[in-house]
């Protein structure tokens, strides 16, 4: 199992969640099998995000996806995000 993480800031953090909600349908159909979103404590439009995959090659093509640029475009996201994948042991 692969995991996609990702922070980033948000112009509006209610209207990147809904964004973010309605981007289920195509990230499921690009292999996501759970994901999870949180604020940060002292900042709500400071996120970070999770996505699980099967493979990394398959978190990394997800990630590279223009599908999701231009939904992180739409959602808000400001500047570029902070992306790392792990493998979990």
């Amino acid at each position: 199992m692969a995991t996609l993480f990702a922070r980033h800031t948000v112009a509006n953090f209610d209207a990147w969640k809904k964004a973010y909600d309605d981007f289920e349908p195509i990230r499921k159909s690009m292999g996501v099998t759970s994901h999870g979103a949180y604020q940060a404590a002292d900042d709500p439009n400071d996120v970070t995000i999770y996505h699980e995959f099967d493979t990394v090659a398959v978190a990394r093509a997800f990630a590279d996806s223009q599908q999701l640029r231009d939904a992180m475009q739409k959602a808000g996201v400001q500047g570029a995000p902070s992306i790392w994948f792990a493998q979990r042991v």
